[in-house]
């Protein structure tokens, strides 16, 4: 049985329990474009 007292080290690949590719990197500059976009539009319309 493990001590309680005993600190536990993992990666941080196994604390996320995956990877991360970065995709919502590039949704979230997508959105907020569009988002932009949209209000100059019907700010200007």
């Amino acid at each position: 049985m493990a001590d309680p007292n005993e600190t536990v080290h993992v990666t941080t690949t196994e604390a996320r329990a995956g990877a991360t590719p970065g995709v919502m990197r590039y949704v979230l500059g997508i959105s907020m474009v569009l988002i932009i976009a949209i209000f100059a539009f019907l700010l200007l319309r």
